[in-house]
């Protein structure tokens, strides 16, 4: 696609900008509908009620491996130069900061993506939760938080691209990324007709997964043409939610790009779909424990967002599309800490309710 004309007639940062805010009004649209979340995943696979919501996410991944692959198998991409790629890796803050995002998404009741779409739709908490998750991460990036994520990245980093890529670490030929992307579809359709998946489940989940390796394209494609240096990057909402902070708290003229296009398109999309649809309204907390609890889990989400350099969709979607080690990495800490942490801090709860409604 040539962007030339358009970089011309607006600018370089803006046609950035204007494709993160496209892409982000799809990404929108179609998480809401199909409630796409790894939290709900995490949980629901956690608790053995393997169903929906898990299928959901496997679809979205495997859409967003697939297509990804296949963009870079068919010559149109080429991620050499993607963050995950080009800079050392930390798997010290991959493991520490997955766990703490996965116990914070359990604790906020949601990623930092579906934060920012249950904002959209009227949700009061997603939004407080929200906020105080991008003040976090811009806390963690250039503040007060800077040094200590710094320190825990610095722990045990690797770097090179045979070390930081799962296929040339394997030294799996070209075209095994499409091959086994392939393989997560095939394996992705079964499951959800196992689980009866609704139409709108199916065309939501698939169309997360196609913003994801459109982000790469247009990111691609823009680094090719653009005469300033832009970098090659997907979705992703630690980082850009900070950025897109510093934005609206900075005097105008501020630096603006992909990222910063990104969240605003992601709260529009969804608001969008939740008005069509009729399902915005608006929701608060329950009380004052439920409160804190959403906000010590934005905390974690954002300070473990920035160490692990991803959330639930920067790493456990786009970096896992390009098979980044540290995005693995990052998306098993995820998992496994969100799956422990409703364990010890839902389940437990509600048992003690079950066996005793009048506990506090």
């Amino acid at each position: 696609m040539d962007l030339t004309g358009l970089m011309e007639t607006i600018g370089e940062a803006e046609t950035s900008a204007l494709g993160g805010l496209l892409i982000g009004i799809a990404f929108g649209a179609f998480a809401q509908k199909s409630r796409f979340c790894l939290r709900a995943a995490a949980v629901e696979f956690a608790r053995g009620e393997i169903g929906s919501r898990v299928a959901i996410w496997l679809i979205t991944f495997s859409c967003a491996v697939f297509l990804t692959q296949l963009l870079i198998f068919q010559g149109t991409l080429d991620v050499s130069e993607a963050r995950q790629f080009a800079a050392r890796g930390s798997l010290s803050g991959a493991i520490l900061g997955g766990a703490m995002f996965g116990c914070g998404m359990v604790l906020a009741r949601g990623c930092a993506s579906r934060l920012l779409v249950l904002s959209a739709t009227g949700n009061l908490r997603a939004l407080l939760s929200g906020l105080i998750f991008a003040v976090t991460a811009e806390a963690s990036i250039h503040g007060i938080l800077s040094p200590l994520r710094d320190r825990i990245a610095g722990m045990w980093t690797v770097g090179g691209r045979e070390a930081l890529d799962l296929l040339a670490m394997f030294r799996l030929p070209e075209g095994s990324g499409l091959v086994i992307g392939a393989l997560f579809i095939v394996g992705t359709i079964g499951f959800a007709l196992r689980a009866r998946l609704s139409p709108r489940g199916w065309l939501g989940a698939a169309g997360v997964g196609a913003t994801v390796a459109a982000g790469w394209w247009f990111t691609y494609e823009l680094a090719t043409q653009a005469f300033t240096p832009m970098s090659v990057k997907s979705m992703t909402f630690t980082g850009p939610s900070a950025d897109t902070l510093m934005v609206v708290l900075t005097p105008p003229g501020s630096n603006i790009d992909f990222d910063v296009g990104l969240v605003p398109g992601v709260f529009v999309g969804s608001a969008l779909m939740a008005l069509f649809f009729r399902e915005w309204k608006l929701e608060g907390f329950r009380d004052g424990h439920s409160m804190r609890r959403y906000i010590v889990g934005a905390v974690l989400m954002g300070f473990g967002g920035m160490l692990a350099g991803g959330c639930a969709v920067g790493a456990g979607v786009t970096g896992g599309s390009i098979f980044a080690l540290t995005a693995w990495a990052t998306l098993f800490a995820m998992w496994a800490a969100a799956g422990l942490t409703d364990l010890l801090v839902d389940r437990i709860a509600d048992q003690r309710t079950a066996a005793d409604p009048l506990a506090p």
